[in-house]
């Protein structure tokens, strides 16, 4: 396969999923507080069962392609660059699985709904 192509659709795929958790980050978490608290947990239930279709595919997508650019890249592109691509897609994932996937889990039970302390700060 094409080195540019992978590199390509993998930098497409980034863009993509920087899209995501902005508007995740900016837009949907951000209004959750403006939920009814007795639909909050419904609302939250509704976006998780959308996550594996709108992200996690597109996530393990742009993984393979990381680890496809070790093998399929331009012939110019330094090591580096492969390899701080590959160190960039596994940081958030482990970073998830230590620090926010537990964060997570614990905002989809807390009883304060939407409102939860662990979100909502004054800034």
């Amino acid at each position: 396969m094409n080195g540019r192509l992978v590199l390509l659709l993998n930098l497409a795929l980034s863009f993509y999923l920087i899209g995501t958790i902005w508007e995740m980050e900016i837009d949907i978490f951000r209004s959750w507080k403006l939920v009814d608290p007795q639909e909050f947990h419904t609302v939250q239930s509704v976006h998780s069962h959308k996550l594996p279709y709108w992200i996690f595919a597109p996530l393990g997508i742009a993984l393979v392609g990381s680890f496809a650019l070790i093998w399929h890249h331009p012939d110019i592109s330094p090591g580096w660059a492969i390899w701080g691509n590959l160190g960039c897609q596994l940081a958030p994932h482990l970073l998830t699985a230590i620090l926010w996937g537990r964060w997570q889990a614990k905002l989809s039970k807390d009883d304060r709904a939407a409102r939860p302390v662990l979100i909502w700060r004054k800034s």
